[in-house]
C-alpha cells in the first residue's frame, strides 16, 4: 500500500471526526481499510515465514517450512 492511499485513509478518518463522511466516503474508507490490512496480514506473514528456531538439541526448525503453506484465511 502506498503512501498516498495511507495518508487518505487518516483524511477520511479525521473528515469523519468533524464532519461525517458521505456514504460513498464511507464505502471508500472501507475499501482502504481492508487493503491496508490484507497489505500488514501479508507483510507478517512474510516476516513469520523467515523465522527459524534453535532446538534444545542444536537442530534448526524453518517455521517457514514446517507452517508457511498452512492456510490461514481470516474471514473477518
Amino acid at each position: 500500500m502506498n503512501q498516498d492511499k495511507i495518508d487518505r485513509i487518516n483524511t477520511l478518518y479525521h473528515k469523519s471526526q468533524a464532519v461525517g463522511l458521505t456514504e460513498e466516503e464511507k464505502a471508500e474508507q472501507a475499501a482502504l481499510r481492508k487493503e491496508y490490512i490484507e497489505a500488514i496480514r501479508k507483510n507478517m506473514r512474510s516476516a513469520l515465514n523467515n523465522i527459524s528456531v534453535k532446538e534444545a538439541d542444536g537442530s534448526i526448525t524453518d517455521l517457514g517450512k514446517k507452517y508457511g503453506d498452512a492456510d490461514v484465511s481470516h474471514n473477518n
